[in-house]
């Protein structure tokens, strides 16, 4: 038995997938100590791990400080929550033993705490990988593009956040994209190859496992003998930009007193009474079961998040797909380049467009018969099983 420090952040997107990796490895035989925000302390905690949490308000308050227009100012935020999450990290496992690592691609500070404590480390990338190269051409065109006056501030205080880490810490930090990406000597991507865009081009060190899909372990209240033989339209914007009544109403005007029942999640910050009349065809719900829903779903209306997408295309549900924010239009431009579903944008979309590019991805085979192609390379794929099978393959390179 090997006792495992996990360290993640604090969103749906980044603790989901480890759900069935930390499941699996205690099964195993591993014990478990996994970091995260206090929201999903009980989650993490049925799985069998010793969970210890954070400061969220800390941890939020000092990456959004970075600033949020461009990449280098998103690495700054990520240096600011250094001096959040070490301190709580080293006060909190004082006098413990560790046998190796795993931490998230992004948040957590994890290839610098694996380098305080010369531990083996693991990367565990919740989103499409990046690589150095495409990570530093993005840097380059921010450094040609800015104007200067804007650049220097924000490359200064990335040079001196890294100088402070350094001294107070004793680490090395070379590039901005060690501190965006918290590359590992073995990286565990939950997506395939054949759906990370450009996936050939990562070396064998990126282990390709597919989707981590299980039970969220969270108690959700549906009784899905209302959709079994219904096969509704699903749609959710996610947990996080999901306060979009314009959106809700836009649907109620795309899809109200058809011949299609919808169910709509509109998580738990909307006023109910906001939404005006609710269509007799639709289930509105503050949370549902989404994979349990998916089984039965005939178009899945989302924001692209990569949790949404991989559970709707492992179901083999066409998209419908409205980016709001962060990697979702990369991940909404790959759904389309495989025929999966169609892309749209919030900022134009009528409630016209949005019923007909519904009516043509359920009406058209070939976006179902694309879906079902990626959902049989997803299930073949290893998921969570495949993870530790990696993990276990790397840690015997240790003798652990």
């Amino acid at each position: 038995m090997s006792r495992v420090l996990f360290i993640n952040g604090g969103s749906e997107g980044h603790i989901n997938p480890t759900i069935g990796v930390v499941q699996e490895l205690i099964s195993r035989g591993e014990e478990v100590v996994y970091f995260c925000i206090e929201a999903y302390r009980e989650r993490m905690e049925k799985t069998g791990a010793t969970v210890r949490t954070f400061d969220d308000q800390k941890f939020i308050r000092a990456f959004i400080s970075g600033g949020r227009t461009y990449l280098l100012e998103r690495v700054n935020g990520l240096l600011h929550t250094a001096e959040i999450v070490i301190p709580s990290v080293l006060e909190q496992i004082r006098g413990e033993h560790f046998d190796y690592i795993i931490h998230d691609s992004m948040f957590g500070c994890g290839r610098l705490i694996a380098q305080m404590l010369k531990l083996p480390a693991i990367n565990s990338c919740s989103s499409f990988a990046q690589s150095e190269e495409s990570f530093d051409h993005e840097m380059q065109h921010f450094y040609e593009s800015v104007p200067s006056d804007i650049v220097k501030p924000i490359q200064d205080t990335f040079l001196s956040l890294t100088a402070q880490l350094r001294e107070k810490y004793d680490v090395k930090i070379d590039s901005p994209y060690e501190v965006f990406c918290n590359p590992a000597p073995i990286t565990i991507v939950y997506t395939t190859r054949e759906f990370q865009p450009d996936g050939e081009a990562f070396d064998p060190s990126y282990k390709f496992v597919g989707p981590s899909i299980s039970s969220r372990l969270t108690q959700e209240s549906f009784d899905l003998t209302e959709i079994k033989d219904k096969q509704p339209i699903y749609i959710s914007l996610g947990t996080v930009l999901n306060q979009a009544i314009d959106f809700y109403k836009l649907c109620f005007e795309a899809f109200g007193n058809t011949e299609h029942t919808v169910v709509m999640s509109i998580g738990n910050k909307v006023q109910w009474s906001d939404l005006g009349v609710i269509p007799s065809n639709f289930i509105v719900k503050s949370y549902v079961p989404q994979t349990e829903i998916l089984k039965y779903t005939k178009c899945f209306i989302t924001h692209g998040g990569m949790n949404s997408t991989h559970e709707g295309l492992y179901c083999g549900v066409p998209l419908i797909v409205i980016p709001l924010s962060a990697d979702q239009p990369v991940i909404a431009k790959q759904v389309a380049n495989m025929g999966a579903g169609i892309t749209l944008q919030m900022e134009s979309l009528t409630a016209h467009q949005l019923h007909e590019a519904t009516v043509q991805v359920i009406s058209d085979p070939s976006f179902k018969e694309a879906a079902d192609h990626i959902s049989d390379s997803f299930r073949n794929s290893g998921g969570f099983h495949g993870a530790v099978h990696e993990i276990f393959g790397y840690k015997s390179q240790f003798q652990l």
